[in-house]
This record gives structure tokens, C-alpha cells and sequence, in this order.
């Protein structure tokens, strides 16, 4: 080997070991930033005429491609999940639990209490009064629900419409990302760091709707929803919603009175099983707003019907004319089977016994529409509202089934089945914390493992500084040859 084939291998294997060097510290540094994929140098023998060296060929990415499609769909499972656990502990909190005297079941029990300790004084104007407070205090539970149930579902819109937005600029990026990808690899540029942007953004959209990664040329890559609905494939997708702004109990996707969406112009399912987003964090709002909220308000106004149909009886009243309102009223009117849906939040006690208005209590005891006080001892009328409460009757609508219950037993159902939805939500977000977790941990084992990058750093130091060396031989040799001659 000539002194120059030996100075030239030496110095192609410098420029070697300082490229190295740079990307085993880009490891280092990057190891806890997100969507970073470990570096490697790749690098070939050379020959340059008559001398040997070191060709570097570039840098290789290494990511696991499967593990992360895998956290990607953990990632919008847990997304889905979060979401309908938040619907159903605030729906439990607008309603109460069983042992809450305040929660729906509460109340009715409070004012089974109050009528029948009025039953035993029909003369006391003071349980009367209670009479009247509890009942209005069970109308003031359902408009609370009611509205709460809305409040929930109207926010679901107004969010739907902001990640809308967000998975659309999303789909913009990442269109562009590929875009300079491409022209990247046309001109012999390395792409890592532009991958690592992609997959932040790619990361981002799996979040709001569970996504498939196919290849494509150049360096490209193409996006899917788990059901289907093309995202990106060369051009992002164009995704429309509209907000509504306030969201009533008889307005629904179905109705046409709430907005779903289009891609591209062509109307798309919004439902939670076969939806085109379903599954992820806009999965979720759809659902609350379209599925859980419907729901949980149809239970409430099958409940507030039965409880109104009741006392609008008037074998229960007999002081009451056909088409005259009962106890309890639809927004101050007699109710109509036909407008149950919204019931819950229209709810309202008769003015006639309303005591924060001109009320009279002694009609508790006499009926409705009696002319007249009657006897103050008399307790027929009160009992045949304590029946009312008690007597079994089968709810003609909601999720309560065929069986016939009492109106504490209809309100503990409904409690009931709302605690049972929280637990199975609780559940259910649990298990797709730990699965997103299990799977955020192989992806970092897959990641930048900085001991190993460490060990590798000294080697890089230790074939610097043998490089050096051999220059500095050369250097010697080449000083000798000069000062002979």
C-alpha cells in the first residue's frame, strides 16, 4: 500500500467515524422525542482508483411498522373509551346514585314519604306544603337531567365540529410531508427527519379516528379507516360538518335536524359500528350525541311520562275533566302521548297546588279540580296519590322491558342502569389504558436504547482515534522521507 492509498483511507474513515458520531448523539439527544426513529449510518467499502476506503451511503430509519399501527388503533380505542366513561359520570352525577337523597330515586322516595305522613294529618297544612315542595322537587331532577343530557350532547357537537377541523389540517400535513418525501428521495436527500414529522402527525390523526398506513411510491403513504373510508391517497380528503349550535331533545341525525358528515362530497355513516370515523375520539362524540344522549333522554322521558300519566288519571282524580292536566304537567298542560320525546325537561308541577305560586295546597287533599275545600279530616284523595306512586304499571316506552314496576322501582331502574353503563365505561377505558400502555412499552423497546448508543459512542471514539493515529503516522513518515532527501 502507497503512503497515499494509506492517507486516503485514514481520512475517508475520519469523515466516516465524525458522521457517525453525529448520528449515534442524534440518538441520544432524540431518545424521548416523539415519533423519533433510531438512526444508523450505513456505509460500504469504496475504491477510488488505485485507494481503498470508506463509502458512506447514507442513513437507514428503524422503526417497527406493525407495533406501531397497533398503538395507533390503542390509541383511538382509548380515545373512544375516554370520551363515553366522561358521557356516563356526568350523566350519573346529573342523576344521583341510589343511597342520594337528592338523585332522582331520592326524591320520588322523599315524596312517598311526604304524602304518606300527610295521609296521617290531612288537616296539617304544613305536610301539605311538603307534599307540594317534593313534587316539585322531582320536576326540578328531571328538567336538570333533561337539560344536562342536552348540554352534553350540544357540546358533543360543537366538538365533532372542532376535531372536524383539526383532522383536516392533519390531512394537509401530512400530504405535504409526503410531498417533500418524494422530492427528497428524486434528489438523493435522506428523509428521516421528515418521516419522524409524519408520524407525530400520522400519530395525531389516530387519535381522533382509528387509521391503516398503506406504502407508496416515492416514499409516499396512503390513510384508511378501519372501515373503510379513504383519508389520504395522493390528496387529502375533504371532510364537511356542520355545527348546529344548540341541540334539543327531538333533534337527531336521523331526523335530519343534526348534520352528519361527507368526504369528498359524498355523505357518510356516522353510527359507532360501521361509521366512517367511528372508533376514536370523534367515534365518541358521535356517540354521545346521536346514541348515548338520545337514549339516556328517552329513558328520562319514559319515566317522566309514567310518572305523569299517573296522577292525569282520572280514576286516580276523579275532580279532573277529561283533557285537564294532573299532578304533574307537560309544561303546564295536559300530556300527550304524542309529544313524549323532551318530556323530562318540560316537566312541571300544576299551578294549582304550586305553592311558590297561587297555589292551594288543601286541592292535595280534595282534588285538582274540586270547587271547593272540602273535609279537612277526609285523607281518600292522598291515599289515592300514595297509591299512585306504588301501584305496578308496564312502562310503554324507554329500556325498562315488560315488566310492570312502581314508580320508585321504574326511577331505581333507570339509576341503575345508568351506574351499570359508568361501571362497564370504567371498565372499559381501563382496559384500553392498560392495552395502550402495553404497547407504548414495545414500541420503546424498539426505540433508542441510550446505553447501547453510549457503548457505541466509544467505538466511534476508539476508530477516530485510530484514524488519527494513522494520519499522524503518515504525517511522520512523510516528514522523515523530506528530511532525508
Amino acid at each position: 500500500m502507497s503512503i497515499s492509498s494509506a492517507l486516503s483511507n485514514a481520512l475517508t474513515g475520519l469523515t466516516a467515524t465524525a458522521r457517525r458520531a453525529e448520528v449515534v448523539s442524534s440518538n441520544i439527544s432524540n431518545a424521548m422525542t416523539e415519533g423519533y426513529g433510531r438512526r444508523t449510518l450505513n456505509q460500504s467499502a469504496a475504491l477510488y482508483g488505485y485507494s481503498a476506503g470508506v463509502k458512506l451511503d447514507g442513513t437507514s430509519r428503524h422503526v417497527n411498522p406493525v407495533t406501531i399501527a397497533e398503538r395507533r388503533l390503542a390509541d383511538a380505542g382509548n380515545a373512544l373509551a375516554t370520551g363515553t366513561n366522561a358521557f356516563y359520570n356526568r350523566l350519573e352525577s346529573l342523576v344521583g346514585t341510589p343511597e342520594d337523597p337528592t338523585s332522582l330515586s331520592g326524591v320520588m322516595a322523599s315524596f312517598e314519604s311526604s304524602l304518606a305522613m300527610a295521609t296521617g294529618a290531612p288537616d296539617s297544612d304544613v305536610r301539605l306544603k311538603n307534599v307540594s315542595q317534593d313534587a316539585e322537587r322531582i320536576a326540578l331532577a328531571f328538567n336538570e337531567a333533561s337539560d344536562g343530557v342536552q348540554k352534553m350532547r350540544t357540546e358533543a357537537d360543537s366538538k365533532i365540529g372542532s376535531m372536524i377541523d383539526s383532522l383536516n389540517g392533519l390531512l394537509k400535513q401530512t400530504e405535504e410531508v409526503n410531498r417533500k418525501i418524494s422530492l427528497a428521495i428524486n434528489q438523493g436527500q435522506e428523509t428521516a427527519a421528515l418521516e419522524d414529522q409524519r408520524q407525530v402527525l400520522i400519530d395525531q390523526i389516530g387519535e381522533l379516528v382509528p387509521v391503516r398506513m398503506s406504502p407508496r411510491d416515492r416514499g409516499g403513504v396512503a390513510l384508511y379507516t378501519t372501515n373503510g373510508a379513504v383519508l389520504l391517497d395522493g390528496k387529502a380528503a375533504n371532510i364537511e360538518f356542520t355545527e348546529v349550535g344548540t341541540v334539543e331533545p327531538h333533534m337527531t341525525e336521523a331526523n335530519g335536524l343534526l348534520n352528519g358528515i361527507s368526504i369528498n362530497g359524498y355523505p357518510m355513516r356516522i353510527d359507532s359500528e360501521k361509521g366512517a370515523l367511528a372508533g376514536g375520539a370523534i367515534g365518541a362524540q358521535f356517540a354521545i350525541r346521536d346514541e348515548f344522549g338520545v337514549q339516556a333522554q328517552a329513558d328520562l322521558d319514559a319515566a317522566a311520562r309514567n310518572l305523569v300519566e299517573r296522577y292525569q288519571d282520572p280514576t286516580m282524580d276523579p275532580t279532573l275533566a277529561p283533557g285537564d292536566a294532573g299532578l304533574f304537567t307537560d309544561a303546564g298542560l295536559a300530556f300527550s302521548a304524542a309529544n313524549e320525546v323532551g318530556l323530562a325537561g318540560r316537566l312541571e308541577l300544576n299551578n294549582l297546588v304550586d305553592i311558590d305560586g297561587a297555589g292551594e295546597t288543601w286541592r292535595l287533599r280534595d282534588g285538582l279540580g274540586a270547587a271547593a275545600p272540602g273535609d279537612a279530616g277526609d285523607a281518600t284523595h292522598l291515599n289515592r296519590m300514595l297509591d299512585a306512586m306504588q301501584v305496578q304499571v308496564v312502562p310503554v316506552s324507554g329500556g325498562y322491558g315488560s315488566k310492570a314496576v312502581s314508580m320508585s322501582e321504574m326511577s331505581g331502574k333507570f339509576l341503575s342502569s345508568v351506574a351499570g353503563a359508568r361501571v362497564q365505561s370504567d371498565n372499559d377505558m381501563a382496559f384500553a389504558s392498560a392495552r395502550l400502555v402495553s404497547l407504548e412499552e414495545m414500541e420503546l423497546i424498539d426505540g433508542v436504547d441510550t446505553d447501547q448508543e453510549l457503548q457505541m459512542l466509544m467505538l466511534v471514539e476508539q476508530s477516530y482515534a485510530a484514524n488519527a493515529k494513522l494520519i499522524q503516522a503518515v504525517d511522520e513518515m512523510m516528514q522523515e522521507l523530506l528530511r532525508i532527501g
